[in-house]
């Protein structure tokens, strides 16, 4: 089989809510990260939605969501998605999540609030099972 070579074409913030009184809060944060993803055959392309949710205790604390859109070399079956592009297209696309969440609270005059990086790989199941077809 040959490679199936992918490039981000863009990616833009759909939603970004902060509860800045809470961000700065004592405590533990609970990530939860939900990616999901449309292929559409026709126009070898996907669209990767990513939700980033953090919080602390019960309150959320930031909310943001994230669209990139990818686009393969060559059309594929959605079987014929290499395994790899789910771990690496969370991955390519997370470093702008971080930079936008420490510009956004930069900008409100707080402490910029820096997430450390995160070993995303484990997401690479959820998002293949979050994809569908077009």
């Amino acid at each position: 089989m040959e490679i199936a070579r992918f490039r981000l074409v863009d990616y833009k913030f759909t939603r970004a809510s902060f509860d800045f009184v809470s961000l700065n809060k004592e405590g533990a944060w609970n990530i939860n990260i939900e990616p999901s993803g449309i292929y559409d055959e026709a126009h070898h392309t996907y669209k990767l939605t990513f939700d980033f949710d953090a919080k602390i205790g019960e309150q959320t604390s930031l909310s943001v969501k994230c669209v990139a859109n990818y686009e393969f070399e060559r059309s594929l079956e959605n079987n014929e998605i290499p395994e790899y592009f789910y771990a690496n297209s969370i991955a390519i696309v997370f470093p702008y999540i971080r930079a936008f969440i420490s510009t956004i609270t930069l900008q409100a005059n707080m402490p910029a609030l820096v997430m450390p990086t995160y070993n995303l790989s484990s997401l690479k199941e959820k998002l293949r099972d979050n994809t569908r077809t077009i």
